[in-house]
């Protein structure tokens, strides 16, 4: 299946507010899991079923309830039905190929942005669609599996941290998109590390395992420049987006992201710019090399055809040769083929051509 771009045949035709999952299952189970909080008070529960997170809309409180798990339609329908959400808002979280997107609605904004995390033991990154609806008092985050990157921010809540404890819901959705795009940056330095490595042996030492780890270093940075740079359009948007749901106090963090998101897209931009150079010195290199040995190669061929020019008329087979039966003409033949070979030698170093 394509890497970039997945659709199944299943999908065509459908409505657009249908509640169908589209993408891959990466959970079996839905957990929910909600943090409700104001600057005295904290409560965090694990709840069993939607109806459990209802009463917490009516809260005078910030409600972040987190949802792990986006394939099962029956929940979608009754969190929709409970906080009163467009299901077109739900099929669109249910939706995790669809491109990174900000959207207002009636009485919520939708977002969507993709979420990358590196496996430090495997050496490898995921990526799961992140979707968050927001209203004025409760934000609800949709992740495909459970695990996620936002444990600083479940810390700093739990931890009586004055910033995000005395903001709203504008303010938890910007700390949990600004460790997304951390997140990026993060990614793209470990990226760098490894591509700033390789510029030392590109151009000492150029093998077939150097240019296999530029190819395989492209792939991977294409690869993140296809997630990241649709989350600078979102970005872009949201920070220019005047709603009821974001206080005027919020939009400075909300250009913050725009920074953070334009210092990673820029930095992908450098290395890829990187990995073009090397792979051209790459090539360069080899071509050097190439050329060396068909210099040497000539010169030595050049060297030689006087040389056998002299020794294929030394040996003709004719009975009246002068100096065939003289003492020293096999001496007087090498001395002549050594000066001949040291003149053209000199000739060439004078000319600079090795």
């Amino acid at each position: 299946m394509a890497r970039f771009i997945k659709k199944t045949k299943e999908e065509i035709g459908r409505a657009p507010d249908e509640l169908f999952h589209r993408g891959e299952r990466k959970t079996e189970e839905v957990f929910i899991r909600v943090i409700d909080f104001d600057a005295n008070t904290v409560e965090e529960n694990a709840l069993k079923k939607v109806a459990d997170a209802i009463s917490y809309q009516d809260k005078k409180t910030v409600t972040w309830l987190n949802i792990d798990g986006l394939h099962n339609k029956n929940v979608m329908r009754e969190i929709s039905q409970g906080f009163n959400l467009d299901e077109l808002v739900l099929a669109n979280v249910m939706n995790t190929t669809a491109r990174p997107t900000v959207h207002e609605y009636d009485n919520c904004i939708f977002i969507s942005i993709r979420m990358l995390q590196l496996d430090e033991e495997t050496n490898t990154i995921s990526v799961e669609n992140l979707s968050l609806v927001l209203t004025k008092s409760v934000l609800i985050s949709f992740q495909e599996r459970k695990g996620d990157v936002f444990e600083p921010i479940r810390e700093r809540i739990r931890n009586k941290r004055k910033r995000i404890r005395n903001g709203w819901t504008d303010y938890l959705a910007f700390a949990l998109l600004d460790i997304v795009i951390d997140n990026y940056i993060y990614i793209l330095s470990v990226l760098g590390e490894k591509v700033e490595a390789l510029e030392e042996s590109v151009g000492d030492q150029p093998n077939k395992s150097t240019i296999k780890k530029i190819n395989v270093y492209k792939r991977e940075l294409n690869y993140l420049r296809r997630n990241i740079r649709p989350a600078k359009e979102m970005i872009l948007a949201l920070s220019k987006m005047e709603s009821e749901f974001i206080f005027e106090s919020t939009y400075v963090h909300f250009k913050e992201l725009r920074d953070n998101i334009n210092q990673a897209t820029d930095t992908s931009d450098s290395y890829r710019e990187i990995l073009n150079d090397q792979l051209n010195l790459y090539h360069t290199s080899i071509s050097t090399k190439l050329n060396d040995i068909m210099k040497f190669l000539t010169i030595f061929s050049v060297v030689f055809i006087p040389l056998t020019f002299i020794a294929g008329i030394y040996g003709t087979n004719f009975d009246n040769v002068p100096e065939l039966h003289y003492k020293y003409s096999y001496h007087i033949m090498w001395m002549v083929m050594i000066v001949v070979a040291l003149s053209m030698l000199y000739y060439f170093k004078k000319r600079k051509w090795f």
